[in-house]
């Protein structure tokens, strides 16, 4: 598999001051927004057992 993926913005501020944080050792996908001085992590969960299924009037339903 390639590099992980990269956030483009603060969830917090929705700024794109990104870096990857180097204070939260030993924590993979933690990054800092310089703009709101935030540290948050990403994480990923896992897959879904059921998916999005389209609906006849073109929204997206939960089946």
């Amino acid at each position: 598999m390639s590099e992980r993926a990269a956030p483009f913005y603060c969830p917090y501020c929705g700024d794109e001051d990104l870096r990857p944080s180097e204070a939260l050792e030993g924590s993979h996908g933690a990054w800092e927004c310089g703009a709101c001085n935030r540290a948050f992590q990403l994480k990923f969960l896992g897959l879904l057992a059921r998916g999005l299924q389209r609906a006849d009037n073109g929204g997206d339903e939960r089946i």
